[in-house]
């Protein structure tokens, strides 16, 4: 029974998400049709068989079968439906194909501008709701790099303060990980480390291993609490006891704390910095390897600033985080098809999408709906407009022909590069599906 509600919910959350994108890609189409005089005769949210709607003027706005996408049909245009009835008379003057070249490249592209401006209201609406948290870089002493970790094979060494990503100095803690700077054609990061500055350049196939460096590894090995009648309250240990020492070997961070208590089952002789003194507390570990004590929290040792942004505020931050998202995903494709990232285990279809969006939803809420809303509608705006016939771009690049040449290409070029165009979408929705199987294998 849980399986069948975790499918539903899955299934619930995915359709919610295209429903929100497919309506206003296609609301970009039908009033930049409508705004020029174009007769738009049907508004549909999936693909047919119509299963709901209605008829309001001369438009029928319908709910279909198939809720992988949608289609506005405006009389005059070769689209999907590879209607070609109306090819047999003269254009009218509300037809797509009797205005302008520059007014219909505008409905063309208003699908993909409409997903783009969605990402942004979004991104702004969760600014003024929620808003966002930054650590400063100057709060953060430096992180701590297990001698076998990946950080550690590149460069990274414990203590080493994070100052820059890609030569440019960062003002918060997510200027280093930022989407934009990870997928960038080169990545390196300069750290200050004993009184100098040292340039890392991260080796290819680093994307396979990020985040290789996260909060917790700069967290101190201070101690925020004592679980009740474990080995640390026995050996008198204190929330606000900072450790500095496990068996006389130094130890600054957190991580390192954990690494030392869990490598002995024999007692430890650990060295505490209390209000100012250092004291020795002997403990021994349980037979799991811990003695009882929990992380600080990062407000208790970082200068947290969070930030709530006005309504006026909000539409720069919205349109920026939009704009990173793009740039971002752009470099994340280019990376794909140059093959420095694997496509088979970062190429994912319906089934991937389903499966992140749930994710996201069930561990973040709303906010993590909407945040997975945002950055799916920026991938739609860039998959759409590729220049693949059948796909907004495909058109677009027939328009962009025909306002140089100013002649329009041949009908029957047309419908065949549009009936090779959905064959390779088919061919591409096969494949990705294919490989989100595979991958829950």
């Amino acid at each position: 029974m849980e399986t069948v509600v975790t499918i539903l919910t899955t299934v619930g959350i995915l359709v919610a998400v295209l429903c929100i994108l497919v309506f206003f890609h296609e609301l970009g189409h039908f009033l930049a049709a409508k705004f020029f005089g174009m007769r738009v005769e049907r508004f549909s949210i999936g693909f047919p068989p119509r299963i709901w709607g209605f008829k309001k003027g001369e438009t029928d706005y319908c709910i279909s079968a198939t809720p992988l996408g949608g289609y506005v049909k405006i009389s005059g245009m070769i689209d999907e439906s590879m209607d070609t009835e109306h090819l047999e008379k003269e254009p009218e003057s509300w037809e797509f194909r009797s205005k302008p070249v520059w007014q219909r490249i505008i409905v063309i592209t208003a699908g993909v501008i409409f997903n783009m401006i969605l990402a942004a209201i979004i991104f702004a609406g969760i600014g003024m709701t929620v808003g966002e948290v930054n650590i400063p870089v100057e709060s953060m002493n430096g992180i701590y790099v297990a001698d076998s970790s990946y950080a550690a094979q590149v460069g990274f060494q414990t203590g080493d303060k994070l100052i820059a990503v890609n030569n440019r100095k960062a003002k918060y803690f997510k200027d280093f990980f930022a989407p934009k700077q990870l997928t960038a054609d080169h990545l390196n990061y300069t750290v200050q480390r004993d009184g100098e500055q040292v340039q890392i350049k991260m080796p290819a196939g680093y994307l396979d291993k990020v985040p290789f460096l996260g909060l917790v590894n700069t967290l101190p090995s201070e101690v925020s609490k004592v679980m009740k009648d474990s080995p640390a309250e026995k050996a008198g240990l204190k929330a606000g006891d900072k450790i500095i020492a496990v068996n006389e070997q130094p130890v600054n961070y957190w991580m390192g704390l954990v690494k030392k208590i869990g490598n002995t089952e024999h007692a430890l002789f650990l060295k505490i910095k209390r209000n100012g003194s250092i004291i020795e507390k002997k403990v021994t570990p349980t037979d799991e390897g811990t003695i009882g004590v929990y992380a600080p929290q990062p407000e208790q040792v970082f200068d947290i600033q969070h930030v709530k942004y006005s309504f006026f505020a909000a539409i720069p931050y919205g349109v920026g985080q939009a704009k990173e998202t793009l740039v971002s995903i752009v470099q994340s494709f280019k990376k794909l098809f140059s093959g420095a990232i694997s496509v088979r285990e970062n190429l994912g279809g319906p089934v991937a999408i389903a499966n992140i969006a749930e994710q996201a939803t069930m561990q973040a809420g709303w906010l993590g709906f909407w945040n997975i809303t945002a950055l799916l509608s920026v991938t739609l705006a860039i998959m759409n407009i590729l220049p693949i016939p059948a796909l907004d771009g495909g058109h677009l690049m027939f328009l962009i022909y025909e306002g140089i040449t100013r002649r329009r290409p041949s009908e029957k070029v047309r419908m065949a590069l549009q009936q090779i165009g959905l064959i390779i979408l088919v061919g591409l929705m096969i494949l990705v599906t294919f490989n989100d199987i595979l991958r829950l294998f």
